[in-house]
């Protein structure tokens, strides 16, 4: 563009030079010649206005040229005054995103992603999955982790929650099937180690019970009374020692909640648990399981995590398609959270730009300014030549018509 308006500049030039010529022989010619004539000067003018936006016109430091360069920074506030004024304002964003449905698009393409996305949309976000967990430090991650988990535990005081907790379970009768259970593990460990019983009572009954063979009756008594103490528990739900248990898980949980001593024992455990290296290794461990088990499983075709996560993502864009108050909530957040960046960080975004235009050099800004709107301002050239040949032509006219 710059050589066409530079070729039109010269073609009125060569115009202006024959018309010249042979205006005397030619009838006429005096018209060419001052729309040539005055072509050249609006051409120039025009050059002269467009180059000095900027550099210096032929290398002159003429005052007033190279007015971007010199200007850069004054442009650069101007620019983050402009961005933060006009479009970085809550207002201006909240009355933008009012007018938007950012959860039915989102759910739109979810549900139905673009055909030349295909199945890359949901394989690229499970392989972003796995990058990601391997990116992350496992050590410095678990410590992370469990420092937040700690720091948590620290502020919550678990007895009364234990004690209310227990108390629940009690009232509904949830804690009977467990008592049960204990019972029935009882019996179990009994009669498996049912020799080891006999034995310890051989070993403790003197010379005369077992030379009368009264210690193998008395570890028999034993044995049945046991198990029919256990069968009576496990049948009879009013049998007196299930109910001095139940008398005692009460007591337990009106302890975890009212008595200063069992919650300040309790909180004390929790503290030895909380440091205790053993515990520390096993988050670790644990951590470093599930990381590699969630890696494996995103790297591997044939896993389900992949087909888990298409799935979950299909249905979460048929539900923020279908959902209206779905839709409404979501939009709600979306709108909320851009007016906070906006608040929070908009000085920030605009300072970037700032500072962003304020470290390019002169030549830089100039090379970005001129590349983005360079093509129309050589049109200017090209319509200052033609205008400005119009003009002469007119004022030509008015001196031979009518002057």
């Amino acid at each position: 563009m710059r050589r066409v308006a530079t070729g039109l500049l010269v073609l009125m030039a060569i115009i202006f030079v024959i018309a010249r010529s042979f205006e005397e022989r030619v009838s006429g010619l005096d018209f060419v010649t001052a729309f040539a004539e005055a072509a050249m000067v609006g051409a120039l003018a025009d050059w002269f206005a467009v180059t000095a936006l900027f550099r210096h016109p032929l290398g002159i430091p003429i005052p007033h040229t190279a007015i971007i360069p010199t200007n850069k920074d004054r442009i650069a506030d101007s620019m983050a005054h402009f961005l933060r004024s006009n479009f970085l304002t809550p207002a201006v964003v909240a009355r933008r995103m009012r007018a938007m449905n950012v959860a039915r698009a989102a759910g739109d393409y979810l549900a139905a992603p673009p055909r030349e996305a295909g199945p890359g949309v949901r394989a690229g976000a499970t392989e972003l999955l796995a990058q990601a967990l391997e990116s992350l430090d496992p050590q410095r991650l678990g410590d992370h982790v469990r420092h937040g988990l700690a720091a948590q535990l620290e502020r919550l005081e678990v007895s009364p929650l234990l004690g209310q907790m227990l108390s629940a379970a009690i009232a509904d009768k949830r804690h009977l099937p467990l008592l049960e259970s204990i019972v029935r593990w009882a019996g179990r460990t009994l009669e498996a180690n049912e020799s080891l019983v006999r034995t310890m009572i051989h070993d403790r009954a003197n010379a005369l019970l077992r030379f009368t063979g009264l210690d193998e009756r008395l570890a028999n008594s034993v044995l049945d009374g046991l198990y029919r103490l256990l069968a009576e528990m496990l049948v009879d739900p009013d049998h007196p020692l299930r109910t001095k248990v139940e008398e005692g898980l009460e007591k337990l949980a009106h302890d975890l909640v009212h008595d200063p001593e069992t919650r300040a024992r309790v909180e004390g455990m929790k503290q030895e648990m909380i440091g205790n290296p053993a515990v520390v290794g096993w988050w670790q461990g644990v951590w470093e399981r599930l990381r590699g088990s969630l890696i494996e499983a995103a790297r591997n075709p044939d896993s389900q995590l992949g087909g888990q996560f298409a799935g979950a993502l299909q249905e979460l864009g048929d539900a923020l398609r279908s959902d209206v108050r779905l839709q409404s909530q979501v939009n709600r957040f979306a709108r909320r959270s851009a007016v906070g960046i906006t608040g929070r960080y908009g000085d920030q975004i605009v300072r970037l730009v700032s500072e962003t235009v304020k470290r390019w050099d002169a030549t830089t800004i100039t090379q970005r300014v001129e590349g983005a709107v360079g093509r129309d301002l050589q049109f200017i050239r090209i319509n200052g030549t033609l205008v400005g040949g119009l003009v002469g032509l007119t004022i030509h006219a008015l001196d031979v018509w009518v002057l």
